[in-house]
């Protein structure tokens, strides 16, 4: 272990650490007018959420990766379980907020004093079973052993969409895609699996499986003309909050929009916006680049692995953590729709804090053990 802890990647522990420590000072900033009595509650949430998933960070990298082949699939089975749970014993909330809220959604279920989201971990979860998968079956990965991976991923992207969380689902599409590219899937049956995710969303939509609000969500970035009542009120009132913030910000704990809490979801799936009004294009800009670097050093884990399965787990990581930057970032400024995905480390929320510190963990577990012989 000690040698293992030579080979440590600082610069990725690090990085993850001050994103981290920014975003428990930006939750703060954008809640501590929520509860005049109590403006800290947020933040001792978020601190709390990050000691733990600290201290998750370092369990994942000190055991070996390779002891994920035994676990991957009981670890696969309890998701699957947790995500059935959430219909059985969920808290029940409404799908959205603000001028866009519609339906209810099941994702919680409740741990006392806080409340469990299964999804968040899913997308992590199917990561480590389908790089086990992956790696087991590599150089033969023709459609007799597509179909198993495929259900193995089916199975909780369904139960994801049922809730229904579009995000997430999102990420787990985004996630698996990539493994598959990178397990070296032959460019015909990744062209077949296109045709055939196109044919499923549209089929989904005549037979009502994807709420009517999850198409419009998905669709309604694309008109922006409706107006700031409309569909598209929070991410109009964030590109607001951005504009206003300019090249150096309003300054930390300022800003009107933010201050006075104009912005829905501000310190979850906004808080980009509460960066840009607060911190300007300067602190945006050193936010985006901290999620560079600690991108880059996942892709040298990536290149440095010693063996297929490390490689594929810290593929998975990248797409994941690449993928929650881009469209949350993109959903802020009227890019990308509004799927609910946090800004890893950033958002408010434990779930979400937990899995991204494991995921950077596991990481860091694959980089420490490069040196050993091939």
């Amino acid at each position: 272990m000690l040698a293992a802890l030579r080979h440590l990647d600082v610069v990725l522990l690090a990085s993850t650490l001050a994103l981290s420590a920014l975003g428990m000072i930006v939750v703060y900033s954008a809640t501590k007018t929520v509860y005049a009595f109590e403006p800290t509650y947020y933040l001792k949430r978020q601190i709390v959420f990050s000691v733990i998933g600290v201290g998750v960070m370092a369990a994942v990298a000190f055991i070996d990766y390779r002891r994920l082949e035994q676990w991957a699939y009981v670890i696969f089975g309890a998701i699957v379980l947790s995500l059935l749970a959430v219909f059985v014993i969920g808290k029940s909330v409404t799908a959205g907020t603000g001028a866009t809220a519609s339906g209810i959604a099941q994702r919680w279920i409740n741990l006392g004093p806080f409340q469990l989201q299964p999804s968040e971990f899913a997308a992590l979860g199917l990561v480590g079973v389908l790089a086990v998968y992956l790696n087991g079956h590599s150089g033969d990965l023709g459609p007799k052993r597509l179909v198993p991976a495929l259900l193995l991923v089916g199975v909780p992207f369904l139960l994801v969409v049922k809730q229904p969380d579009l995000g997430t689902a999102i990420v787990i599409v985004v996630v698996t895609f990539t493994m598959l590219v990178v397990a070296g899937v032959r460019l015909r049956y990744l062209l077949l699996l296109v045709v055939l995710g196109a044919l499923g969303f549209v089929a989904g939509v005549h037979l009502h499986l994807i709420h009517a609000s999850q198409i419009q969500r998905l669709t309604s970035f694309l008109h922006p003309s409706t107006g700031a009542l409309g569909a598209n009120y929070q991410e109009d009132v964030a590109k607001i909050a951005i504009g206003a913030g300019g090249l150096k910000g309003t300054g930390l704990f300022g800003g009107i929009v933010t201050t006075l809490n104009y912005l829905p979801e501000q310190s979850t799936d906004f808080i980009f916006a509460t960066v840009g009004e607060q911190l300007g294009f300067v602190g945006s800009a050193v936010l985006i680049g901290l999620f560079g670097i600690m991108s880059l050093r996942i892709l040298r884990a990536v290149q440095s692995a010693r063996d297929g399965l490390g490689r594929l787990l810290c593929t998975g990581v990248l797409a994941l953590v690449v993928f929650s930057v881009f469209q949350n970032i993109g959903m802020n400024i009227g890019l990308m729709p509004v799927t609910g995905i946090p800004l890893p480390f950033i958002s408010y929320g434990g779930s979400a804090i937990i899995v991204f510190f494991a995921a950077v963990g596991l990481v860091l577990n694959v980089e420490m053990r490069r040196f050993r012989a091939r």
